[in-house]
């Protein structure tokens, strides 16, 4: 059995609708951490002690799953599905 790793890198607003998208598919394992991300929009700011900077980074989690070759393709579909990822998003998914 060949397994494959997957990370995934999404806003943390997604995170509830990424994991329900996951166990549409029996995907159940993972391991979530906090991730700090550089934004690509550059006149984007953020509010911090009242004012406004660019500090040129976003507040993400990393999702990290190992799974079944056999479930790659349906796991990459539920992370695109659940975090609405399109072609100008700054999330990331890789896979080894």
């Amino acid at each position: 059995m060949i397994m494959k790793f997957i990370i995934a890198i999404i806003p943390s607003c997604k995170l509830k609708a990424v994991k329900r998208e996951l166990e549409t598919v029996e995907v159940n394992l993972m391991t979530v951490t906090s991730a700090v991300d550089q934004k690509r929009q550059k006149n984007v700011k953020d509010i911090y002690l009242n004012t406004q900077e660019s500090t040129g980074l976003l507040d993400k989690v990393r999702l990290d799953i190992a799974i079944n070759e056999d479930f790659v393709e349906p796991t990459i579909e539920a992370i695109v599905k659940g975090a609405s990822i399109d072609a100008v998003s700054e999330d990331r998914i890789f896979v080894f």
